[in-house]
């Protein structure tokens, strides 16, 4: 009987493992992924800002300055649309993965569930077996 239950602790801890470890792997290319975005919109956003920055040292006259000035008032624009859009996708990465991490864990609570059933099935039937003999 505890080599039964021993085998079953077992069997539910590698289970039990298996799933952290597939959570994980899911977790981290999740943060990877955003992190890259994070990473690229930042990269973009930079270049943009000090190439206008650039520009706008230039500047020797207010002529010159009203000539730059949409252009600052573009780059703010572009910037702003790229992080939007970069969170969108980051927000849109993140639920993907949230609904596959509940896939698995739902997966395994109906695997558990089955399993549970199913050795509660065998023992009322050794149960009634044993109670029919006596």
């Amino acid at each position: 009987m505890y080599q039964q239950i021993n085998e079953q602790f077992t069997a539910a801890s590698r289970q039990f493992a298996d799933t952290a470890a597939q959570v994980n792997r899911l977790a981290l290319e999740n943060a990877e992924k955003v992190f890259g975005l994070q990473l690229s919109t930042l990269e973009e956003n930079v270049n943009a800002t000090f190439a206008f920055w650039g520009e706008l040292a230039n500047v020797r006259d207010l002529d010159t300055l009203k000539a730059v000035w949409p252009k600052g008032v573009q780059v703010a624009r572009e910037t702003v649309e790229r992080s939007i859009s970069t969170t969108q996708e980051v927000y849109g990465n993140t639920v993907k993965t949230n609904e596959a991490i509940g896939q698995i864990a739902k997966g395994q609570i109906e695997a558990a569930t089955a399993a549970a059933t199913e050795q509660a099935k065998t023992v009322a039937e050794k149960v009634v077996k044993t109670a029919t003999k006596k």
